[in-house]
């Protein structure tokens, strides 16, 4: 190693004016003399042997959050528009079930009429009841159904023939009717057993 001469001068003789574009190799020199070592070139790379870059790490591992982030999001929409149209199902049956319940007194005043002899009114009946069967609504059947509580109200009842378990309906006194599944009116019936 050449032996180089020091920087300044503190009397300030024989300084010598710095050049700001002086000879690397004279900078090396330098760096040498104090034991500094040179920072890498290579981009990406720590300076240490066997550890890995942290920078690296994180510009690997961005995406992959950036990924799950999205793929949580895109799951939650996913649950969401469910979520949106079973319930915008669910009030498009409500508002037609409310119809249906409107409805039942006229369907009973037809009932009632037809059981009084009037003409010509059972075709009427018939094709307000298959538009709405359309819709969703159906009849509760009655007469020697086994009586159900969650269908069927019991307004009168009379013992059992013999044999018989179970009890079962022998007179329908008022119609019942559901929609969609879900009861809107019980059938108002008479029970044997």
């Amino acid at each position: 190693m050449s032996k180089s001469k020091p920087r300044g001068n503190p009397e300030g003789t024989d300084s010598e004016p710095r050049d700001e574009g002086a000879d690397p190799v004279a900078d090396d020199a330098v760096s040498d003399e104090l034991d500094i070592e040179p920072t890498p070139d290579i981009e990406g790379e720590s300076g240490i042997e066997g550890t890995p870059d942290v920078e690296d790490e994180t510009v690997e591992s961005e995406p992959d959050s950036y990924l799950a982030d999205l793929q949580r999001v895109s799951a939650e929409f996913a649950n969401y528009r469910k979520q949106s149209d079973r319930r915008n199902t669910e009030l498009v049956q409500q508002a037609g079930s409310r119809l249906a319940l409107q409805l039942l007194p006229v369907l009973d005043a037809i009932d009632a009429a037809v059981q009084h002899g009037a003409e010509g009114i059972e075709p009427i009946r018939d094709q307000l009841i298959a538009v709405l069967e359309r819709e969703g609504l159906e009849q509760i059947a009655g007469q020697d159904e086994h009586f159900d509580p969650n269908r069927h109200e019991a307004a009168m009842t009379e013992p059992a023939d013999d044999g018989q378990d179970t009890p079962v309906v022998s007179e329908v006194f008022r119609s019942g009717y559901a929609w969609n599944g879900r009861v809107l009116r019980a059938a108002m019936v008479k029970v044997k057993g």
